[in-house]
């Protein structure tokens, strides 16, 4: 397969390679991340080029009320994850890893939610990354922590935007974002998150992109899952490759009956940068 690949796409693989170390060294987390971007902005048309001659659908496995062919599951399969969208753009300047090389999630964020931007969504993003490098998850000393949230503002210009973390140093507030502490190991720090009257109309998107464990996941999930309006979206990203059956079977097992208004949908998106997280859950509530 490689021999028949478009040089466009040897050329796209070359550039990722590019080292970074150094310039983390000589540089600011803002300046680097400013170097970083314009670096991106480069790959931008290299896979622009290639995305016209590959076409990486994401491997999805649904589950619900319609098995493994939802509507929510033939709409994610209908992505190209080497094609760069707005929104991957978008996330890449204000330093978020969801759309550059290691995660490509704004090309499903793309298809999902497009059409939705002018609404007056109410959006939640738990983890803000932390930069502090004794925390769990640290995104070490150059991360910009509040950076997926400023993204979701600008791409989502009516909407308003909360965020929760476990280091309460990150946390801040503007005019169209507010964050809050929360420890999701924790389930009696999760209903007091949600007791904020910020929160008691619900919301359309929760995206948890916290502490990476199957125990985190899942003890946030199960306790915010109900919070999600009808319509909704609530999606766990970075989830590691070998613990994808285990999602499989607690899916099957438990949330099929738990959770009977709702889809379920486990993606797994092509990168050749990273194999060992590149995996989503996304789970939409139905509208009565």
């Amino acid at each position: 397969m490689k021999n028949t690949m478009p040089v466009a796409y040897k050329i796209h693989s070359s550039l990722r390679r590019v080292p970074g170390p150094l310039l983390q060294k000589l540089l600011s987390p803002r300046a680097f991340n400013a170097a970083r971007f314009k670096w991106w902005c480069v790959r931008y048309y290299v896979r622009r080029a290639v995305s016209l001659f590959i076409f990486q659908p994401p491997v999805v496995r649904s589950f619900g009320s319609t098995g493994n062919d939802s509507a929510l599951a033939r709409k994610i399969r209908g992505v190209n994850t080497m094609a760069q969208t707005p929104m991957c753009r978008v996330m890449t300047k204000h330093g978020s890893d969801k759309g550059n090389t290691r995660h490509n999630y704004t090309a499903v964020y793309s298809a999902l939610f497009s059409g939705r931007r002018h609404e007056p969504l109410r959006i939640f993003e738990l983890g803000l990354g932390t930069n502090n490098p004794d925390a769990p998850s640290s995104m070490g000393s150059h991360g910009l922590p509040g950076a997926s949230l400023r993204g979701w503002c600008e791409l989502f210009p009516s909407a308003l935007v909360y965020g929760g973390d476990i280091d309460r140093a990150i946390l801040f507030e503007n005019d169209r974002i507010k964050t809050f502490y929360c420890d999701q190991l924790d389930s009696t720090a999760i209903r007091e998150l949600w007791s904020h009257p910020e929160f008691q109309a619900g919301l359309d998107i929760i995206i948890e992109d916290g502490l990476h464990t199957l125990e985190a996941n899942i003890s946030f999930l199960e306790g915010s899952l109900g919070h999600l309006r009808p319509g909704g979206t609530y999606i766990v990203e970075d989830i590691l490759t070998d613990r994808v059956r285990d999602w499989y079977q607690r899916i099957e097992n438990i949330y099929i009956k738990q959770y009977p208004g709702y889809e379920f949908a486990m993606v797994s998106l092509p990168c050749a940068k990273n194999d060992f997280d590149n995996n989503m859950l996304i789970i939409q509530r139905l509208v009565a």
